[in-house]
């Protein structure tokens, strides 16, 4: 199985993908991988330099300098010093290529896709060319691995940068404020206790005259909307009261 599986030449301000190899692989977790790849390289100016994330199956190794970043998905059998020669040998061939102006100018994703081409060959000579031909290039960028370390990361913190990107960001929740009303005091329950008064009698005055009434004429049905409105004015009248009730019947 190749080492090398992936790569792609991304502008380091925006995360624009500039050029790619072509994918063969389709299994859930390199497209899952994939996936990590492309959240992570819109976060490349936060991480400049070299770094890598570690994944189950597979790593992701990338190199930036100036405006182009490499980003490579590699097995985790491969060795990180293959890795970054691969990647250091990609971006020097890119930026021989293509100047600055072009690369800037660069609107729409792929725009230069047909590096797709160096990208295969510089792939397939590091997966199957023996380490014997590049011990040399090997071993340099390995003394520069150990003398300046590349950032490692996880694939959680490729989980939080696609989050945050998508604006779902961390929240605290507080206990809402208990507020409670204050205690009703003497004269308003006596308030209260009137009102209830006052609206049962008109009540009954008004069911009272709708009762006897033989013959509903105009002047009657004015006398039972004469009680029956004060009726409701009663009970509307305080909304104190009406509150200190609701708040009694709900304990």
């Amino acid at each position: 199985m190749s080492m090398i599986l992936f790569a792609c030449v991304v502008r380091v301000r925006d995360g624009l993908p500039l050029s790619a190899s072509t994918d063969f692989y389709h299994t859930q977790d390199f497209l899952e991988c994939r996936r990590r790849l492309k959240t992570l390289g819109l976060r490349l100016a936060r991480y400049p330099g070299r770094g890598s994330a570690e994944g189950r199956d597979f790593s992701i190794h990338f190199s930036s300098s100036g405006d182009v970043a490499c980003m490579a998905i590699c097995s985790r059998q491969c060795p990180a010093a293959m890795a970054f020669c691969f990647l250091e040998t990609l971006w020097w061939e890119f930026t021989a290529s293509y100047d600055s102006t072009c690369i800037g100018l660069a609107s729409r994703p792929y725009a230069f896709l047909e590096f797709d081409s160096i990208i295969q060959k510089i792939k397939w000579h590091f997966n199957y060319v023996s380490s014997s031909q590049m011990k040399s290039s090997l071993e340099k960028i390995q003394e520069e691995l150990e003398f300046q370390p590349p950032v490692v990361l996880t694939v959680e913190d490729t989980d939080v940068a696609n989050g945050m990107m998508n604006g779902h960001l961390p929240m605290h929740l507080e206990p809402a404020p208990n507020f409670r009303m204050e205690p009703v005091t003497a004269l308003g329950i006596l308030s209260l206790i009137l009102n209830i008064m006052c609206a049962a009698l008109n009540l009954i005055r008004g069911v009272h005259l709708a009762e006897h009434s033989l013959q509903v004429a105009q002047e009657e049905i004015g006398n039972i909307l004469a009680f029956l409105i004060p009726f409701v004015a009663c009970i509307f009248q305080d909304p104190r009261s009406r509150f200190w009730w609701l708040g009694q019947t709900s304990r």
